[in-house]
């Protein structure tokens, strides 16, 4: 985000004459693919731990990603009371709805892991843009983070990568797929007389049976693949991709990698099922949450025209022991106490970014050792 537009939206003690709302009236509402499947159960656990900390009501909506629903998840979340509502997944044309939708109710709206798309649909980033009660994305480097993929196969050894996707024209799907190919493209300019390929995407949806028939598909087509990159999704696609691997005896023959961890990640990668991933926090909505969360306090004002970009750091695995430290601050205890998430949600806009973007397992480490 430009530092010009974070300073313009500025710190208030409260909206109208001072007059602060009450946490335990605050009420925010989720708009989530799933709150149940491996991603989305993390979400909610971090989501519930902050509601709780905060004293404030939650409200979780389950829309499958299904563009109807998803509409439809934010007009029901409005019609319950919320004022502020943040949502996954939503594609950008969905975004225009959902603005319309908490413009007309006045409800502050964010989104998380993805963000409206300025060069692909600057007329809908432009309404996101001029909405007093959008506040932004929190997301991730989809490009970047899909080139750190395919170069973890290709340091691996594997030239014929099957691709494996969720939804058209989702826009974090997009940003990951430019960075496969933009990955495959500069290994083959540099190697010349090593060249490596990308298959085009079988799509999978959202769930495990979708990962599993999409992953045969490819097996099938193209016998000497040697690597999938199930693209994300939630992880159930990559668990049914697995399994279709397992089950054609082929976890020696064929490296996995994705994005969003595996609760079973660390055995994965021991047993051979999954050669790295990427992922890793599950805080992006946490933020969007309490960006949220802070426009309902009247504490973050002047929104229209200041689109808060919030761009959070991937973490990489590629062994057991990359995975260690992983699950001893990220599964086996939340990143933040409770006591943390009070002091982030009390920060100004300008050092809440911050805090997001210096999400490191050696962070947690270094707060949880103090």
């Amino acid at each position: 985000m430009q530092g010009a537009a974070v300073h313009r939206l500025v710190t208030l003690l409260a909206r109208g004459g001072g007059k602060e709302i009450a946490n335990e009236d605050i009420k925010i509402g989720i708009s989530i693919w799933s709150s149940t499947d491996v991603l989305g159960s993390q979400c909610k656990r971090i989501l519930d731990a902050a509601a709780e900390a905060l004293g404030v009501q939650i409200q979780y909506v389950d829309q499958a990603h299904v563009s109807e629903k998803v509409t439809a998840s934010v007009e029901q979340l409005c019609a319950a009371g919320c004022q502020g509502i943040i949502v996954c997944n939503s594609a950008d044309t969905e975004m225009t709805s959902a603005i319309k939708t908490c413009n007309d109710n006045g409800v502050y709206l964010s989104q998380f892991f993805r963000v409206i798309s300025e060069k692909d649909n600057p007329d809908i980033y432009q309404v996101a843009k001029d909405s007093e009660y959008f506040i932004g994305a929190v997301h991730e480097n989809e490009v970047e983070n899909g080139k750190q993929l395919v170069k973890m196969l290709l340091d691996k050894g594997d030239r014929n990568i099957g691709l494996i996707g969720w939804e058209q024209g989702d826009a974090t799907w997009l940003g990951r797929w430019e960075g496969y190919k933009a990955g495959i493209e500069e290994w083959n300019k540099e190697n010349p007389d090593d060249q490596a390929k990308l298959s085009e995407p079988q799509y999978a949806g959202t769930s495990s049976d979708g990962g599993s028939k999409a992953a045969e598909a490819l097996m099938s087509a193209d016998d000497t693949i040697d690597a999938l990159i199930p693209a994300g999704g939630g992880g159930d696609p990559l668990q049914g991709a697995i399994a279709a691997v397992e089950r054609a005896g082929k976890v020696d023959e064929i490296d996995v990698v994705s994005t969003d961890f595996l609760p079973d990640l660390g055995e994965r990668l021991e047993n051979g099922s999954m050669a790295g991933e990427s992922g890793g926090h599950f805080c992006d909505p946490l933020y969007a949450f309490l960006m949220v969360y802070n426009a309902i306090k009247g504490n973050y004002t002047d929104i229209a025209g200041n689109f808060v970009d919030v761009e959070f750091p991937y973490l990489y695995v590629s062994s057991p022991e990359d995975y260690e430290a992983y699950e001893k601050y990220f599964v086996d205890q939340l990143p933040y106490t409770n006591e943390e998430i009070v002091e982030i949600s009390e920060m100004s806009l300008e050092d809440m970014i911050a805090k997001a973007q210096s999400l490191s397992i050696e962070d947690a480490a270094a707060r949880a050792g103090k």
